[in-house]
């Protein structure tokens, strides 16, 4: 009698876990399906995103050429014992005719412009900017249009 009761409870026990073994299994297989899910929007959701990102227009395209105008070394105005150093590029649109003319005035009108700036004028993020937006107006100007750009490449204040 001890052993049919002994089969029985094995055979129960058995059964329990065979059950929770196939309940695991499921809820393992709908999970994964879930995840499986999540993730395939998420990439999909991503690929749209990227695909509905408006292209960039590109500032500098077409005939456009770069040529540096080399360095300029000069004092400001106030304090008399501070001096700049500044290297600049200019963008030119087209083929300009007497390139090396334009750069070599633009050269002589940035020594020009810079001799006349005080420290306190190119002082700060909102000095360099407008120091920038000066000289680039200046060569603008002086190459007729023919520069679109300068670019400053580095400015050295002692």
């Amino acid at each position: 009698m001890a052993d049919a009761k002994t089969k029985k409870g094995g055979k129960g026990w058995i059964g329990g876990l065979l059950l929770s073994t196939l309940v695991a299994v499921g809820t393992g297989g709908m999970l994964g399906v879930y995840l499986l899910s999540t993730v395939e929007k998420a990439v999909d959701r991503k690929v749209r995103d990227e695909q509905s990102k408006v292209v960039p227009v590109m500032n500098y395209a077409g005939d456009l050429s770069l040529r540096s105008v080399g360095s300029v070394v000069t004092n400001l105005a106030e304090p008399a014992e501070s001096w700049v150093r500044i290297e600049s590029s200019v963008v030119l649109k087209g083929v300009v005719p007497n390139a090396d003319v334009t750069l070599a005035e633009i050269r002589a009108d940035l020594l020009a412009y810079l001799r006349t700036v005080s420290m306190a004028q190119v002082e700060g993020a909102s000095g360099l900017q407008h120091l920038r937006e000066d000289l680039n107006e200046r060569a603008v100007l002086r190459s007729k249009g023919a520069i679109r750009e300068l670019i400053v490449e580095s400015l050295v204040v002692q």
